[in-house]
């Protein structure tokens, strides 16, 4: 073990039923280094990081911590007692107890049976007031935003005396200023001599905060170096294994007829008067900043909100949507923001989830499926979107977050839709993965849908879209031509808020 490393993996292996996850990988970490662990999705960052903090035994390899070699197998406990905390990208937390209670859970204060609460709070707001986090410790978690949440589970790693800090895809729902936020903290802990490993696929975000990167590829490590050193184009190569020459692939369209119509949709708080259209052979983006209103107004499109006035128009025709099956009849789809939770039934299979969103092409008289048409369907649709997967009967929740999101369209790409939905389709995906959903909608535009898509990410929508349009506190406030417009412009519609007399 070389003592200037706190953490040093070598030769680790790791397999599933199927799925070789790792392949003899070595990793080294040290300390006051952050630490960039980057590869595609399914590369097997996050299964790497899942053995170092206990969530994962290790088929095969060894792991030195702090100079000591670990034995047996590491559980989160032991994990945790040793100095190592993991930031899961799925938020870990019990949203009916307090912050304090959640700093301090399976490691309660305590005297002759009884919790020592006021301790446990001054020892909360300790923490929080040394990384500058403005929360009250005794506020329940579940009322607050993911990127304050976010900050708890930081303090909570940091209360625990955690010298090897591990943030897997930690500013995926973060607005900028939480982002800002988060790189403070990082900074500070890192200089307190923290060792942080940091996964992302916002390749941009890096050069704020990292000073070495470790990429891997196909659950193998590929190659590792100063930040400083390696180029951004460097760094995809070796994570995909190839030049990506395009990172936003355009194709070019004759704009067709208007094919869909919304028409001063309102919708609870946040949808008010939206109103915009969209043409076959076109890609229009929805814009805007968090909290404008976007994923709420294509919810209420699909039918999963109830809209309270307004109307919807398919090729000229009014349709009536209550539900999400009206809408899917009338040819319109939705490729939701939170494809685990809205997208997929992650405890059935990849085939099962393909064909439960065409059963009613499938059945046959008596609602016995046509086995012979799913399959075709299933593997076409795999085929089609290059889904990495050993077999459709795999459950979706085992695949990695591109290979899921590319699920949750093929499901969809089955049917003849007439408008599909994305809404922040590449959330939590690598770079490669990226390209191939903005493929997928190219390819779509290309066959005359209309494709809607919401994104957070202003390069993204400047470089897949015709048009965008703009929203900002629940209303449209701009509609523009892409080519003709750039950040600085769309930045000034996402922030025409209404002006309110107090």
């Amino acid at each position: 073990m070389s003592e200037q490393y706190i953490v040093e993996m070598r030769n680790i292996s790791k397999s599933f039923p199927g799925v070789k996850a790792l392949d003899n990988v070595n990793f080294h970490l040290k300390s006051g280094q952050v630490m960039a662990l980057l590869g595609e999705n399914g590369a097997g960052k996050s299964t790497l990081m899942k053995i170092l903090s206990g969530v994962y035994t290790r088929d095969e390899g060894t792991i030195h911590i702090f100079g000591e070699e670990i034995k047996g197998h590491l559980t989160p406990k032991s994990a945790q007692e040793i100095g190592v905390a993991i930031i899961h990208q799925e938020l870990n937390m019990c949203s009916h107890l307090t912050v304090a209670e959640n700093i301090f859970l399976g490691k309660e204060l305590h005297s002759k049976g009884l919790l020592k609460d006021k301790e446990m709070i001054k020892k909360s707001q300790e923490v929080l007031n040394k990384l500058k986090i403005d929360i009250n410790p005794t506020s329940v978690v579940g009322s607050l935003g993911v990127g304050q949440q976010q900050m708890v589970e930081i303090a909570k790693a940091l209360e625990s005396n955690a010298k090897v800090l591990i943030m897997d895809e930690p500013t995926s729902a973060l607005t900028s200023k939480e982002i800002d936020d988060l790189f403070r903290i990082i900074r500070e802990v890192k200089a307190n001599g923290c060792g942080i490993v940091y996964i992302s696929h916002r390749l941009e975000e890096l050069q704020h905060i990292v000073d070495y990167v470790t990429i891997m590829r196909d659950g193998r490590y590929i190659t590792e170096g100063n930040f400083k050193d390696l180029t951004l184009k460097d760094i995809i190569s070796n994570m995909v294994g190839r030049e990506i020459k395009e990172q936003f692939p355009r194709v070019e369209t004759k704009k067709g007829k208007k094919i869909f119509s919304v028409n001063k949709l309102n919708a609870g708080r946040m949808v008010r008067d939206v109103s915009f259209n969209a043409y076959e052979g076109e890609i229009l983006g929805i814009a805007g900043l968090m909290g404008a209103g976007r994923t709420e107004t294509t919810r209420a499109i699909f039918g999963v909100d109830p809209k309270e006035s307004g109307e919807i128009i398919i090729q000229g025709e009014k349709v009536e949507i209550k539900c999400p099956m009206d809408a899917i009849k009338h040819g319109i789809v939705l490729a939701p923001e939170d494809r685990k939770k809205d997208g997929l039934c992650t405890k059935l299979s990849v085939r099962e989830n393909i064909a439960l969103a065409n059963l009613d092409a499938l059945c046959l008289k008596g609602g016995i499926v046509n086995r012979k048409k799913e399959r075709k369907i299933v593997e076409k649709a795999i085929n089609d979107l290059k889904i990495k997967l050993p077999t459709s009967e795999v459950n979706a929740a085992s695949l990695s977050g591109g290979n899921q999101q590319k699920v949750v369209v093929a499901k969809w790409l089955a049917r003849n839709s007439k408008v599909v939905i994305f809404d922040e389709p590449t959330r939590g995906i690598d770079v490669a993965a990226k390209v191939e959903i903005y493929n997928i909608m190219n390819i779509l535009k290309s066959n005359g849908i209309a494709v809607v898509f919401v994104s957070s990410e202003m390069p993204e929508v400047l470089g897949i879209s015709d048009r965008i349009v703009v929203m900002c506190d629940g209303r449209v406030t701009g509609s523009l031509i892409t080519k003709d417009t750039n950040q600085e412009e769309i930045l000034s519609y996402a922030t025409k808020f209404e002006k309110k007399i107090d």
